[in-house]
């Protein structure tokens, strides 16, 4: 299986890329979230600039943050400092949009979005709406500002058949956060071959045309006798766990669904963070060092379960097993974030992985 890299947008982030690229990873991502991290389009032009091969991936934005047409034009941007090299991950926007206190934009929204992207960033036209009013638009100078000819990959972020289907649709692969258990994505990767036959697409184009599954995750390499529920690991993937607190927070029925020791690991979660489920402007607090290294504080909030849901975590033939079997469900490339110490952990999982 083929592996990358995710980072949290920021000054700097270009010598990090370079040195994921000497390292022999496949891509270098970063993550779309305006309120809490840097301009992602701003950091991959500097990636760009310092890599020749690695290919430099969104992960994911959203038709809720940027028009189609700005979107486009800062894809294709890129695709001018680096031709070929762009992916570019779609989705509703559960986070980013949850950061201004907002709700995530519909499916069909992600669907229309994600197409007039395609259109745009290979030179078509497409519709663009405001309100009521809808025209035509394409690059009107495409040659020498924006690079249309070389082509941009397209993911969506998919955590169930719905979008997937989307991905069929459109002919898109799939990106998805912390899935880790084989048959989801065995489930999702049906779901979008099945849309892709109904959408009338030919064996030959769905064997060309660039459809992979990525999957963003954290990793950690138990040594002989190590603790699995240990500061290390804790450190390791912990950024993950709480994400997933923070969902159960804005979503009551996912948290609904949690067991109990994760349900109280939210409340301890909301007493840290001074706000409440139901606070209009819990989103000033909530999201504190959101995706960053855990804090101190933050441990106690990573319980066993949430270690053994979240992170990929055993030894190191354990963590192969784990691997192959999600290669074998459909996931073409695991996408890493580091997040104690980036180089060192870039290193070594270049090391310990194929």
């Amino acid at each position: 299986m083929r592996t990358g890299i995710v980072m949290t947008a920021r000054p700097g982030l270009e010598h990090l890329a370079a040195r994921a690229e000497e390292l022999g990873f496949s891509s270098f991502w970063v993550y779309d979230t305006p309120m809490v991290h840097g301009d992602p389009f701003v950091s991959l032009a500097l990636c760009a600039k310092s890599t020749s091969r690695i290919r430099l991936g969104i992960g994911v934005t959203s038709p809720a943050l940027r028009s189609a047409p700005a979107a486009a034009a800062a894809l294709s941007s890129l695709n001018a400092l680096a031709p070929g090299r762009i992916v570019c991950g779609v989705g509703t926007g559960n986070t980013a949009r949850r950061t201004l206190g907002m709700r995530p934009t519909k499916t069909a929204e992600l669907e229309s979005f994600t197409a007039a992207l395609q259109d745009l960033t290979a030179g078509r036209e497409t519709d663009y709406r405001e309100g009521t009013l809808t025209s035509r638009v394409r690059f009107l100078h495409a040659g020498g500002y924006v690079n249309t000819e070389d082509p941009v990959e397209f993911v969506v972020a998919a955590f169930g058949p719905k979008v997937a289907a989307v991905a069929g649709r459109l002919g898109t692969g799939m990106i998805s956060f912390a899935l880790h258990a084989p048959a989801a994505w065995s489930a999702l990767c049906q779901a979008r071959r099945a849309a892709a036959q109904a959408a009338g697409h030919s064996e030959k184009t769905e064997k060309t045309e660039k459809t992979d599954a990525y999957l963003i995750s954290s990793l950690y390499v138990l040594a002989d006798g190590e603790d699995r529920y240990g500061d290390a690991v804790k450190d390791a993937m912990g950024h993950i766990a709480v994400s997933a607190l923070i969902l159960a927070v804005e979503d009551p029925a996912f948290r609904a669904a949690l067991p109990r020791e994760e349900s109280a690991a939210v409340d301890r979660l909301l007493h840290l963070r001074g706000t409440t489920a139901t606070d209009p402007d819990r989103h000033h607090t909530l999201y504190r060092n959101y995706l960053g290294r855990l804090s101190a504080e933050d441990r106690d909030l990573v319980v066993p379960s949430l270690v053994d849901r979240f992170g990929l975590i055993g030894t190191r033939d354990e963590i192969g097993r784990q691997i192959d079997a999600l290669e074998k469900s459909g996931v073409d490339e695991l996408v890493i974030q580091p997040v104690a110490d980036p180089e060192a952990e870039m290193a070594e999982l270049a090391r310990l992985l194929p």
